[in-house]
């Protein structure tokens, strides 16, 4: 088939990874100056792969998407042109003095609603030092063993370079779609199948509410990240810190680099990065790891994840259209599986 995707973010790469290596003849477009141009949420996310700690904000739908991701992702990096670190060593919560109430709750509750053989592991301070020696000035820590993380610049970069028959339309905003049909550049094309990942660049799209009879749109939410040069630093694996009035998530990224973000701000704003922001994360992240105080700030960068009213993904099918949306914060713990799913939806169709 011919098969026509709007949009280059994560979902549509992974789109066009799939149905390319099925055989299918793949256009993409994208108003992206080219592949490796940051435009998309993908590029800004830490890549943290987090089934069991998500389950804090998301559901079990959610959970699952993530645990077939799991899978999905160490069936895919093997198949890329490029190569992409793709690590399984598990996660670490970690809570200050004093921050006792907000990290028992979540430990509570993430308890209550995963598996069994995926409960939050209480480590003592000593267990923690042997493991991650670079972590030191917290008072209590807990393991997540079967979490991961991915490097998203290299995925984004290797997906896009590892689909055969696909055809990339750089600089080429989609004025709209319906089925069948992509307009383009004051053009029209016409493909077998229109498959919808733009994020929010389909603002126009009103999504049935699964909880009301009304529908949403689109909406963004900022996401602030840094990156820091940090030599020998040894970190293994992430590192959530609790606190009662936000999450911070270290993630290490070879050879010497540390990412750090903030999960979610109910704003559009894609101003830089704040400077309360950068004094909040770096406060943070020093408070746990305190060889950063000698790291370097290399770079630091805001985009805005795509979300609906209930911040959970959509995936809508009619005969001739696909549209993947709202995979805010959970965009690579879920999206192998979500797009896995999608396009079973359109095949089901044919």
């Amino acid at each position: 088939m011919k098969i026509g995707i709007a949009g280059a973010g994560l979902a549509g790469r992974l789109c066009a990874f799939f149905l390319s290596h099925q055989g299918h003849e793949i256009t993409v477009f994208d108003k992206a100056s080219g592949p490796t141009d940051p435009v998309a949420a993908g590029f800004t996310a830490a890549g943290m792969l987090s089934h069991i700690a998500e389950l804090e904000s998301g559901d079990d739908n959610i959970y699952q998407l993530g645990v077939r991701s799991l899978a999905l992702w160490k069936e895919i990096v093997p198949q890329l042109k490029e190569p992409v670190e793709l690590h399984y060593n598990g996660s670490l919560l970690l809570a200050h003095r004093g921050d006792e109430g907000a990290a028992a709750r979540l430990v509570s509750l993430l308890a209550l609603k995963a598996p069994a053989d995926q409960q939050p592991e209480k480590l003592t301070l000593e267990q923690l030092r042997l493991e991650e020696p670079a972590v030191s000035g917290v008072a209590h820590a807990w393991s997540l063993k079967n979490e991961g993380h991915i490097h998203t610049r290299q995925a984004m970069s290797a997906l896009q370079a590892s689909c055969p028959n696909a055809h990339w339309h750089w600089q080429t905003s989609v004025e709209k779609l319906t089925p069948h049909t992509i307009y383009a550049q004051n053009t029209e094309y016409r493909f077998d199948w229109v498959i919808d990942t733009r994020g929010l660049g389909a603002r126009e799209v009103r999504f049935p509410n699964t909880h009301t009879v009304s529908c949403q749109n689109v909406r963004g939410v900022r996401g602030e990240v840094m990156w820091l040069q940090a030599p020998g630093l040894g970190l293994s694996r992430p590192i959530r810190l609790l606190h009662p009035r936000y999450r911070v998530y270290i993630v290490p990224r070879k050879p010497d680099i540390v990412f750090i973000g903030a999960s979610e701000i109910e704003s559009e704003d894609r101003s830089p990065i704040s400077v309360r922001t950068t004094v909040e994360l770096l406060t943070a992240a020093h408070s746990v790891l305190p060889e950063l105080a000698e790291a370097r700030i290399v770079h630091t960068e805001t985009n805005l994840r795509p979300a609906l009213l209930d911040n959970f993904p959509r995936i809508e099918t009619e005969m001739g259209l696909t549209r993947i949306n709202g995979l805010f914060r959970h965009g690579w713990l879920i999206a192998p599986a979500t797009v896995e799913k999608a396009l079973k939806e359109m095949t089901e169709m044919l």
